[in-house]
């Protein structure tokens, strides 16, 4: 930990006040004594009301665990168990709608349908890869992924396989005849493109044809007669033929045409929060300095490749003219969010005058708000100036207004005009989902997203109702009756309080980056319901997530449902949203306990042994059948809750899960056995790791609603201390 300076009344450590004052602030008009004396009174007035609505939580938590205790079982009575809710201001009116009023929104946001990508802040490549994703190439998400299969000598290999390569040209060929279909024959036929006659011309055979609707044609890079790229416009997203005969692919293709890049990743969030593992002042301002460089665009990463040195860096816009000779530009790169904390945790990179760490929501939206104001200079992020925020982990609208009156006080402080900053509320914990509609008015005037988050959103219902009875096994949650209803309520009430083009109405993470083909299959269930965007985790994801915004068309769906929205479809959703995922004990074999327990230990350890080891907060964790999952702290929150509940109702003694963690802790190692940075967990009972997975199951009701922060600092923090 880094000495500490007095700025104010504050102790502030040394490594984040240097950055702040030799980095963050210089280029901006504040000047360095009044931002240390305003952040001061900032603190020392919202702390006390952070503190005041964490203490809420507790009071809610004990009274729902009491009315469990004197109910045991199932909810037999629906209809008192909400009178219960709203007696203790748990569950509020749902008020009548009114329509956010949030301004000067980008057209990513507003109008853009498309992928988001999430990455962690604290791995400036991803960060970088992430910004960059805008734009993907089609054949490489195709050829290099199980997106298409490998039978008849399709197989992926190390060197290029023209077998798979012509499937992946037949495959872009398929797309481009339902996004652009010409008014005669096939993209496959075509054997030259151009522009003629101010539209997009092609010849097959002896014949020369237009497409049916010449309009989805906007634009074109290089000459008319021998244009090096091409450029559609299709459900709002943009498609790139890139044409170069001299190119390996393009010279096999009747076309020349050498690939399809894809506008993918409309939006990315850099996240300080769920995958990253930042636990003092120096990690926290790690990810500060990586997200000012992204702000400033200064950030670079240096890697080695295929034995050559590589400086990743923000690519630039792309350049076209459009059909009637005008030059033009499109961005680059993914309009970036910043994903802060929630209001739980405090961090030692401050102490108020109180003496505390302060509350690390108030320090991220101070300090990555200012490092914003580079780009409010640039307009390279954000073309109308705009400071987008995600704010995760709120409990109910009381809370959010909180994050509404935390953003105007940073506004105040770094002089900016009311709303600059844009609000993301994260739909993932049950006091929101079911107060959704205040929650999004106690943010009227900045809301620009909402998402629904069903890991964490699993989690709570889990610690929540951690006394109702055994919660089902993970794999039969999805069937539970509350997660259908919360999937369609995020959209209709989004749609209700005027969302549509003003803001983005999300849908959460696939989790499993290796099992393309597979997201390809199920992934276009959230534009289908309406969602304008959804959470990839890769740009490869992005790429091919996108096609499915080309196969719906978003605004036409969302218009199909605004009836609904408007008519208050939503008010019904109320009482599945409220059912308890409680099981059935008797219907669980010996094998089918044991399996459960055991994958749940293993995604545990797995995942905790590199965040505290490693210090890191995202992993592809291998889970029981070696298939990799995207593991973050909202899946280890699910299964360790899951141990926790079961525990708590018999379904499984303390002992018997001890055994697990020794077992499973052989399988992680097994699995972990060619990482060098790797610690074993078996058979060392010294291993902090370990300790921590432990801790986060046998101490698991008593966390606050049932989150991992608190043990995960803990013994990251126990491990740094001993160097």
């Amino acid at each position: 930990m880094s000495q500490r300076v007095e700025r104010h009344g504050l102790q502030v450590a040394e490594s984040l006040a240097k950055f702040i004052e030799g980095e963050a602030l210089p280029g901006t008009a504040l000047k360095t004594d009044a931002f240390w004396q305003g952040f001061s009174e900032l603190l020392a007035d919202l702390t006390p009301i952070n503190r005041a609505l964490l203490s809420e939580r507790d009071r809610l938590q004990s009274e729902i665990d009491e009315w469990h205790r004197t109910h045991p079982g199932p909810i037999h009575d629906g209809d008192a168990y909400r009178s219960f809710l709203t007696g203790i201001g748990y569950l509020l009116p749902t008020p009548e709608p009114i329509a956010i009023t949030t301004t000067d929104v980008d057209t990513e946001v507003a109008a853009q349908a498309g992928p988001q990508l999430v990455v962690p802040m604290s791995n400036a490549r991803y960060a970088l890869n992430a910004a960059n994703a805008r734009w993907g190439s089609l054949y490489d998400a195709l050829y290099g992924t199980d997106a298409l299969p490998e039978t008849e000598g399709a197989a992926r290999t190390e060197q290029f396989n023209p077998v798979r390569g012509q499937a992946v040209i037949a495959y872009a060929r398929r797309f481009l005849d339902r996004i652009a279909p010409l008014s005669q024959g096939s993209h496959a036929d075509v054997t030259a493109y151009r522009i003629e006659r101010g539209a997009l011309q092609a010849s097959i055979g002896q014949s020369t044809v237009g497409l049916q609707d010449p309009a989805i044609c906007i634009g074109y890079a290089g000459e008319q007669r021998a244009p090096q790229s091409l450029l559609l416009k299709h459900h709002g997203l943009h498609v790139e033929i890139q044409i170069d005969r001299k190119h390996a692919i393009g010279a096999i293709d009747a076309a020349g045409v050498k690939d399809l890049l894809i506008e993918s990743a409309l939006t990315s969030i850099m996240d300080c929060e769920d995958s990253v593992a930042a636990v003092d002042a120096d990690d926290k301002t790690h990810l500060y300095r990586n997200w000012l460089g992204l702000m400033q665009g200064t950030l670079t990463e240096t890697l080695e490749k295929q034995g050559k040195t590589i400086t990743r860096k923000l690519v630039q816009d792309r350049a076209y003219t459009s059909l009637t000779g005008q030059a033009f530009e499109l961005p680059g790169r993914a309009l970036m969010f910043v994903r802060n904390v929630g209001h739980l945790m405090t961090t030692p990179a401050i102490q108020g005058i109180d003496g505390q760490d302060a509350p690390e929501g108030i320090v991220d939206a101070v300090v990555t708000s200012l490092a914003a104001l580079h780009d409010r200079t640039r307009r390279a992020n954000s073309r109308q100036g705009a400071i987008y925020i995600v704010k995760p982990k709120m409990h109910g609208p009381d809370e959010v207004a909180f994050a509404n009156q935390l953003f105007d006080r940073v506004e105040d402080l770094l002089q900016l005009p009311r709303h600059t900053i844009k609000m993301g509320i994260m739909d993932e914990e049950r006091r929101t989902s079911v107060n959704l509609m205040s929650c999004i008015q106690s943010a009227n005037g900045r809301v620009a997203f909402i998402n629904t988050g069903f890991l964490d959103r699993t989690g709570d219902e889990m610690h929540t109702s951690m006394l109702a009875g055994p919660m089902r096994r993970k794999g039969d949650m999805k069937s539970a009756p509350w997660i259908g209803a919360y999937e369609k309520n995020n959209v209709l009430v989004g749609l209700a309080s005027g969302l549509k083009g003003r803001a983005q109405i999300g849908k959460g993470m696939w989790a499993m980056p290796d099992l393309m083909a597979a997201m390809l299959a199920q992934k276009i269930a959230h534009p289908q319901a309406g969602a304008n965007t959804a959470w990839v985790p890769s740009p490869t994801a992005a790429t091919l997530h996108a096609l499915h915004y080309h196969e719906v068309d978003v605004e036409a769906v969302q218009a199909g449902l605004a009836e609904q929205a408007q008519s208050g479809a939503y008010k019904a959703l109320l009482t599945p949203l409220l059912d308890v995922p409680v099981g059935d004990r008797a219907q669980w074999s010996d094998e089918d306990i044991q399996r459960e327990i055991d994958n749940n230990v293993q995604g545990i350890l797995g995942y905790v042994v590199r965040w505290i080891d490693q210090g890191v907060g995202c992993s592809k964790v291998p889970d029981i059948n070696d298939v990799g999952l995207m593991e973050d702290r909202a899946t280890l929150r699910i299964s360790s809750q899951h141990i926790a509940n079961w525990i708590a109702h018999g379904v499984v003694s303390e002992d018997y899960v001890r055994a697990a963690f020794d077992r499973m802790a052989h399988v992680v190692d097994a699995q972990n056995a060619n990482d060098p940075l790797y610690r074993k967990m078996g058979d060392n009972p010294e291993s902090i790791a370990l300790q921590a997975a432990r801790a986060l199951v046998f101490q698991g009701r008593a966390q606050p609603n049932g989150y991992t922060e608190p043990l995960l600092h803990a013994y990251r923090l126990s491990l740094k201390a001993r160097g």
